[in-house]
């Protein structure tokens, strides 16, 4: 509830993508300068495209009848779930995205509502809406609407599934043709996905449906119009005993539905995509107790081959709107699956199974891309645009599709997918993480989400009482179930107290100055923590300065060996990163040190997935004007020239013969091959004053500082940092990523 209340309520908000400052801006935005665009578009509507959002703009519309699996709530009820849908729109395909939430039932009421929106939209992602009334309102408004129209519950199912299909039976040497199938569930998805995969070459009467009451046979007397469209004649009158020798169970309906000893029944190595959610028709590794050579699709993130509509829907309107189509027809679709098919069947590059966690390789448990695959926005976008000009309902075309990927890979910043990944891996590999300052609100609310999301156990410094009265306060049903380390009757404190004596008897303190920072210094107790090995990563810093937290850590803490700690800030824009060193420690660095701080920065970019481009920044490019502070910056690049490191780099250049490509092209010798990514600073004043200014002028998010060079992973938060952000910190610390 506190993430989607927090800074401003709700997920989304209107920004203009023009500049706004002047008053000639306002007279082009509005009047009289807006009467241009408006006289074009009257004498040609396809310039609607040219002059205005609409050829980037998808409305998500629903009415709250079946919202995720809660059922009939209503239409403001399905709000939070819209503005999220809207909110992967942009996240994954750069489409910009409205909720719509119609208070109505009746589907004539909202079919009128939708179609008189059609010069507003470029598409429409219907969502959330029971059946059979999501039949009714799709085919009506695709009737009378020409822009694309999709209901993704059925058809972004059906298309993940069919891509997962297509590849189990290239797995298992089976022709589709030939397939037999059972379905069970006769809801929007499930018939959705039947209708799919008869389209790509499996026979109408190899496939069974089951619903409730069981198959779906001709002269069944409880069948509606769109079940009945797939009734096929069988014996058959029971889910089990429709599975007998089937080769595909495919079931869209609930928990358990499967049992273990009907699929002892069905053919060699069976094809069970169980997509009931939260718990599917039968958990994988029940099924694999009984059939070790099944191949087994979920729509759960925690098994393998996961059915994931965000694998579909962002980048089928993405290749829908660019080419103006008139409607998402099953063309495009069968394109779509058959893209996302492809796709898992190549072998994933270094760079992305590195930056991206791609681990696995096409086979049993790799049938379907992983979600954050950077390469689905180009290759099932393109795929989409191209059938929708074979199959005639693009207004527009592509003449080179080689640009037009490239145009794509451009469009989104690499930085996004790959924290996704880094959340997920946090959760397969939960870290022991030291919250210093557990009092504090903004601490407290992280470690709460730390341990909610399952990232791992947070370790809570404060004093017992104070933790435990914050956590009710905050309605935790269970504080006592928190890990609370107090200074005060910590089991710890003897050997921690041996420990730091041991370390610092010989700079001029005593037994007895040790037992004093171990029971009041809660940034020395934690970091104690952590190299004593209670503790796998530290967080700190909403208290203290950056300078005096680190002074406090490095008591305990020592850099890793041969290693100059600094700290990076990311700066996140829509479609790039850039990042900023050092930041907070080294006032001003040799030529050794900036040497590894850029090494080490390129190391923590292609982690992050970006092919780093360094420029060492300074007032003077390449000796114009001269001065005295140059000599570190050029032995940094000499000493790179040297060891022959693996990125590009260039240097001393001022920011704006490194960021800007019309100032590059003044300098034609210059290594870089595009704008900067990764800025190495020439001393700590410059560094923090640019990290400062960004992150307050430009509106941008900025991840950090992030703290690299530490034995111990430890990250030192900004006094004005939100629990999100100490989070973002924690994980990105507990993962391995920074530290």
């Amino acid at each position: 509830m506190f993430y989607h209340e927090t800074l401003r309520p709700g997920k989304i908000e209107i920004i203009a993508s023009k500049p706004m400052a002047t008053q000639r801006d306002l007279s082009l935005a509005y009047s009289p300068g807006v009467a241009a665009p408006v006289q074009a578009i009257a004498d040609d509507p396809a310039m609607a495209a040219r002059y205005t959002a609409r050829s980037n703009l998808v409305a998500v519309i629903s009415n709250g009848t079946a919202i995720l699996g809660m059922g009939n709530l209503g239409a403001l009820a399905s709000k939070p779930v819209m503005e999220g849908k809207a909110v992967l729109f942009k996240r994954f395909a750069d489409v910009d995205s409205i909720d719509i939430e119609l208070d109505t039932e009746d589907p004539d009421k909202f079919i009128e509502a939708v179609a008189l929106m059609e010069p507003t939209f470029g598409g429409i992602n219907l969502e959330d809406i029971a059946a059979p009334e999501c039949f009714i309102i799709e085919q009506a408004l695709r009737e009378r609407m020409n822009i694309p129209v999709m209901h993704d519950d059925q058809h972004g199912t059906a298309i993940i599934a069919a891509a997962g299909l297509i590849n189990a039976c290239h797995l298992t040497g089976r022709d589709l043709k030939d397939v037999k199938m059972v379905v069970n569930g006769a809801g929007a998805s499930a018939l959705a996905c039947t209708a799919l995969v008869k389209a790509m070459g499996v026979r109408h009467d190899n496939v069974i449906v089951c619903d409730r009451t069981g198959p779906i046979y001709p002269g069944r007397k409880d069948v509606d119009q769109w079940k009945s469209a797939h009734a096929v004649a069988t014996e058959a009158r029971t889910l089990e005993e429709a599975l007998d020798g089937a080769d595909i169970f495919l079931g869209l309906s609930a928990a358990g539905a499967l049992k273990p000893e009907w699929v002892e029944k069905m053919a060699n190595q069976p094809i069970i995509f169980a997509m009931a959610n939260p718990v599917p028709e039968i958990m994988p590794d029940e099924a694999k107790r009984v059939r070790p050579d099944a191949i087994i699709a979920t729509g759960r993130s925690d098994y393998p081959n996961q059915v994931n509509n965000v694998l579909g829907f962002p980048f089928i309107f993405r290749g829908a709107l660019d080419v103006r189509a008139t409607a998402i027809n099953e063309e495009m679709k069968i394109a779509a699956a058959r893209a996302i098919a492809e796709l898992a069947r190549e072998r994933v590059p270094e760079e992305v199974a590195a930056a991206y966690g791609v681990q696995h390789q096409f086979g049993r448990d790799y049938i379907i891309p992983a979600p954050f695959d950077p390469r689905l926005m180009e290759r099932v976008s393109s795929a989409v645009a191209k059938a929708a000009m074979d199959s005639g309902v693009a207004q527009d075309s592509i003449a080179d599709f080689e640009d037009y990927r490239l145009s794509l890979k451009a469009r989104l910043n690499p930085t996004t997918s790959v924290l996704t990944r880094v959340y997920e891996e946090a959760q397969k590999h939960p870290k022991r993480v030291v919250f210093a300052e557990a009092e504090e609100d903004v601490v407290l609310r992280a470690a709460i989400q730390f341990r909610d999301f399952g990232y791992g156990t947070p370790v809570l410094v404060g004093r017992t009482h104070a933790v435990l009265a914050k956590l009710e306060e905050l309605a935790i049903e269970d504080p006592a179930s928190f890990e609370i380390q107090n200074s005060n009757d910590s089991e710890h404190v003897p050997e921690m107290v041996e420990y730091l004596y041991q370390r610092l008897q010989r700079r001029g303190y005593t037994e007895r100055d040790v037992r004093r920072m171990v029971n009041q210094d809660r940034n020395v107790f934690a970091s104690l923590l952590l190299a004593l090995g209670h503790g796998e990563a530290m967080i700190s810093g909403l208290t203290r300065p950056f300078a005096q937290t680190m002074k406090e850590v490095s008591l305990v803490l020592d850099p890793k060996p041969g290693q100059v700690p600094f700290g990076i800030h990311l700066m996140i824009g829509k479609n790039y990163t850039t990042f900023l060193a050092d930041t907070t420690i080294n006032e001003r660095p040799t030529k050794e040190e900036l040497a590894h701080i850029a090494r080490e920065t390129a190391a923590v970019a292609r982690r992050l997935g970006h092919e780093p481009r360094v420029a060492f920044l300074s007032y003077s490019t390449f000796g114009n004007p001269s001065g005295k502070w140059l000599e570190n910056i050029r032995g940094a690049v000499h000493l790179l020239d040297e060891e022959g490191a693996d990125f590009e780099y260039e240097g001393e250049m001022a920011p704006d013969a490194a960021l800007n490509a019309k100032v590059m092209e003044l300098y034609p010798f210059s290594r870089l091959s595009a704008p900067a990514n990764v800025l190495i600073m020439p001393g700590l004043q410059s560094a923090n004053l640019s990290a400062k200014l960004l992150r307050e002028l430009a509106g941008n998010p900025t991840i950090g500082p992030m703290m690299i060079g530490m034995e111990k992973p430890v990250q030192i938060a900004p006094m004005t940092a939100i629990a999100p952000d100490v989070l973002t910190l924690a994980v990105l610390a507990a993962a391995g990523v920074v530290g």
